[in-house]
Order: structure tokens, then sequence, then C-alpha cells
């Protein structure tokens, strides 16, 4: 994909310098870009996965369900789409607020979190993380669980 708005850099704790790209074509949901790179951030360094670039990418229902069929041929909307890269870009992900938004009203949840677990599953899939069959599944939920701990430990430290 290519870029279509400024990037937003940040640091990892390691002190190297890395690039989030974090890019919004929807409306549906607003989006802070800062942080959701601070977040992207904090879960690569939770997860101890070296990086330099990643690009994050929200999207409209359409684009998704376009992305979808392209590279799954299966032409309906999903919650996030990943996409490894390489050793030096570890890849991009599309989230769709917009299903976030559907699934989080019929479970009375907030949208925000839920699009922020859709960046989680993102990121655990681009490291090599897998849910197709029911324990690999599981190993994703339990760690996508970790990382929203984590997360929510910084947010309200005790």
């Amino acid at each position: 994909m290519g870029r279509w708005e400024k990037h937003t850099g940040d640091r990892t704790s390691q002190n190297s310098f890395s690039l989030i790209t974090v890019i919004n074509r929807q409306k549906a949901l607003p989006i802070n870009k800062r942080s959701v790179a601070r977040a992207a951030t904090e879960i690569l360094s939770f997860l101890q996965v070296e990086w330099e670039e990643l690009s994050i990418y929200f999207v409209t229902k359409k684009k998704i369900a376009e992305l979808h069929e392209q590279f799954f041929n299966d032409p309906t909307e999903t919650d996030c789409i990943s996409f490894p890269l390489g050793d030096k870009h570890l890849g991009e992900i599309f989230v769709c607020p917009e299903v976030a938004i559907d699934y989080a009203t019929k479970h009375n949840l907030d949208p925000s979190e839920e699009t922020l677990l859709y960046l989680i599953h993102g990121i655990l899939h681009l490291i090599g993380y897998d849910d197709l069959d029911p324990m690999k599944r599981r190993e994703m939920r339990k760690m996508e669980k970790k990382c929203l701990k984590h997360l929510a430990i910084l947010k309200n430290p005790k």
C-alpha cells in the first residue's frame, strides 16, 4: 500500500528508532494516531519483538472486504488482516473499526477497546500466531488477553 499520510515515529524501549505509519481511511470511529503508535510500540516491546517499521491502516468495511477477497478469496468483511513483509518492515495491519463497532454494540463492549484488540490480533499474526485450529486459537486468545492486561496496567498503574 502507498503512503497516504505522514509517518508517526516512535521509540522502542531499547532506544532504537522505529517507524510506525498510522493511516486512518475511515470515519466511523475517531483514531488518535499517536495513541495507536504508542500502543503498538508498547505491545511489540512487551512481546520482545525486534522491528524497525510497521504500517497500520484503519479502513472501511468496503475496503477490508475488498482486501479479504483479493488476498483470501473471501468477499466478507473481517476485523483485521495482516501482511508480514520482511525483517526490517514487520508488516502491514488493516483494521476495520466499523466491524469493531458492530461487534461491540451487539456485545455491550467499548468499540475503541475492541478496535485495540483487533490491532493486537494483527500484531500477533505478524509475529507468527495463528488462529486457524482450536489449539492455536486458544494460545492466541491467551496472548491477546496478556497484551490487553499489560496495556491496562500501563494506563492505570496502581
